[in-house]
């Protein structure tokens, strides 16, 4: 094991292809754990087309890219996740040959397997990262009649359940979860408080900084503004319900939704309710827009909306939506969902209610009728982000949190090594 926690050297087995492009990746880890001083290896597979394994420099660390399958039948779909294994098991000569403090296994619940047994044979440390309950999830599918094979799913979750919550996780050095509720979640099944640690969703503030100096045009008094995908699942003719209640109250009131959905259907079902209720010219749809624009079109909104709909699958997620709004110096109207509600109280940053049209209108309203405690929600939104959610703050909890892992297993190991 390497002694000096100030150059500590992890190795990160995750269900990201490479090159990675989510933010939590290539900021949180790859930027600002390494400018802290940590050394970062991945063994992740090809999101193209590959043949054979690769070394590839990345994030300050190497990069073991493994082969994949890009074909769309079953067989190929099959094979792909084969040699996605195959290349996890590199873990074992890696974490043989290199001197790493810290294994680290992200969602991959097979994978942890030859991770937990390297980093024991290793003297590493064993963390695991659950972003998501996969196991709840493919039970909830399967017993809402939404799986497209119900007793797959049932053997999925009960076989994930068991290996994640009853194997994986009481043998784990240290668990990173996504929430506080997905904390008290793990807690019910009986895995230590203390072992712990929630990583919500943060942002990259130097992009919302640029937006605001730069908005596409001037705050609209009565615009609200939606910032994200269109697709079905997420029923944002929801929110074409919300305008139409809240028009005779504000008669200037218009839906601004930023972004677009995969599948053509689901656009036309928010115009078609527009068009039912008589609302199809007061609602903009952009399509999608590159980012930065993105940011520039939501900041002419006077109120921001996070309406996530409620299933117990995601109750332990970590919205980024309504951070970004709070960046934004947006006040923000979400539904009762366990991390909005916490961000929203500790951040007096806008109004939490029910996934219920009435109520999402009437805060709507209030919010657009008394623009000066708008004004203040918003810049008490965007201290909270700047205390709480910005990269920076979060990498340097994480890089914290990592230190202490490997010096406490550094103790027991000296400890081990006195009493042997």
């Amino acid at each position: 094991m390497n002694m000096a926690v100030d150059n500590a050297r992890l190795l990160i087995l995750a269900t990201d292809k490479y090159p990675p492009f989510r933010v939590d990746v290539t900021v949180l880890l790859a930027r600002e754990l390494v400018s802290r001083g940590f050394s970062i290896d991945w063994i992740l597979q090809s999101e193209r087309e590959c043949r054979k394994p690769s070394r590839q420099r990345w994030g300050g660390g190497v990069v073991y890219v493994g082969q994949t399958d890009t074909g769309e039948s079953r067989i190929r779909r099959l094979h792909k996740h084969v040699l996605d294994l195959l290349n996890d098991l590199r873990v074992l000569s890696l974490a043989r040959n290199r001197d790493y403090d810290v294994i680290q296994v992200r969602d991959k619940a097979l994978a942890a397997l030859p991770a937990m047994w390297a980093a024991r044979r290793s003297g590493a440390a064993f963390v695991y990262w659950l972003s998501f309950p996969h196991a709840e999830s493919s039970t909830y599918l399967a017993r809402a009649g939404l799986a497209r094979y119900p007793v797959l799913y049932r053997i999925r979750g009960w076989c994930l359940f068991q290996l994640v919550y009853r194997f994986i996780l009481p043998r784990a050095d240290h668990i990173f979860v996504q929430s506080e509720q997905m904390k008290r979640d793990l807690a019910s099944y009986g895995i230590p408080q203390d072992k712990m640690t929630p990583v919500p969703m943060g942002i990259e503030l130097d992009d919302f900084n640029a937006s605001l100096r730069n908005p596409a045009e001037a705050v609209e008094p009565a615009t609200i503004g939606y910032l994200g995908t269109l697709a079905g699942e997420r029923r944002i003719d929801f929110l074409v319900r919300c305008l139409a209640l809240v028009l005779p109250q504000v008669p200037e009131a218009r839906l601004l939704l930023v972004g677009g959905a995969d599948r053509p259907t689901d656009e036309q079902k928010i115009r078609a309710e527009a068009q039912r209720l008589g609302v199809a010219d007061r609602v903009e749809i952009t399509g999608f827009v590159p980012r930065a624009r993105a940011l520039q079109l939501i900041a002419r909104a006077a109120v921001c909306v996070s309406p996530f709909y409620p299933t117990p699958i995601l109750n332990s997620t970590s919205p980024t939506k309504l951070v970004e709004y709070m960046a934004l110096s947006k006040p923000v109207v979400a539904n009762d969902h366990p991390e909005q509600r916490l961000v929203l109280e500790e951040s007096r940053a806008g109004l939490c209610v029910s996934y219920d049209e009435r109520a999402f209108a009437n805060a709507i309203v209030s919010i657009l009728m008394d623009p000066e405690e708008a004004a203040r929600m918003g810049h008490r939104g965007r201290e909270y982000v700047e205390r709480n959610r910005d990269y920076r703050r979060l990498g340097a909890m994480l890089a914290d949190k990592y230190r202490e892992i490997i010096a406490r297993g550094m103790r027991r190991e000296l400890a081990a090594w006195k009493n042997g």
